[in-house]
């Protein structure tokens, strides 16, 4: 069900009979996945509201509302006005709001004012950055479970205990 499966080369099959002389039947290979582009947002642009979206993006414009995706690049020129979320983040450019993401990356070019939330953070020699770190926490792995200690006053089946005198 997991394992690995390799890959095959076209199979050509041998002709019907020697005597026919027919062309080889090629099968082709399953078509392959196309990786996926970077969406770009270019110098010159301007977009007014959040940007959205599961996949790369870079941005050498301007955006002035939140950016949600899944990799973000910002480029020397790129601007970023409000909150950004995504797995990982590079900045070379200017982002003015909240940051967080698994992995941030901050180039000396980069220009942050605001908070940064993140597992990894790398910043680079003239890189500014005003505002507060934030490491995710992890939630820690509980204890082994281990049986709840008895209690001295608990009372067997049927019996009962006496009440508790009063504090005076």
């Amino acid at each position: 069900m997991f394992s690995k499966q390799t890959k095959t080369p076209a199979k050509t099959l041998p002709p019907a009979a020697p005597s026919t002389p027919t062309p080889a039947l090629v099968i082709p290979e399953q078509p392959k996945a196309r990786p996926r582009v970077a969406s770009l947002i270019s110098d010159g642009i301007t977009i007014e509201g959040g940007v959205t979206g599961d996949g790369e993006l870079q941005i050498d414009g301007v955006v002035r509302g939140d950016v949600r995706v899944g990799r973000l690049t910002v480029g020397e020129t790129g601007h970023i006005e409000g909150s950004v979320f995504a797995e990982a983040i590079e900045v070379r450019g200017r982002v003015i709001g909240a940051v967080t993401a698994k992995q941030v990356r901050l180039y000396g070019t980069a220009y942050i004012d605001g908070d940064i939330t993140h597992e990894q953070l790398a910043m680079e020699t003239g890189a500014f950055f005003q505002g507060r770190s934030l490491k995710f926490q992890r939630p820690a792995t509980p204890p082994p479970s281990q049986p709840a200690p008895q209690a001295a006053a608990t009372p067997l089946s049927g019996e009962v205990l006496p009440a508790p005198a009063p504090i005076a």
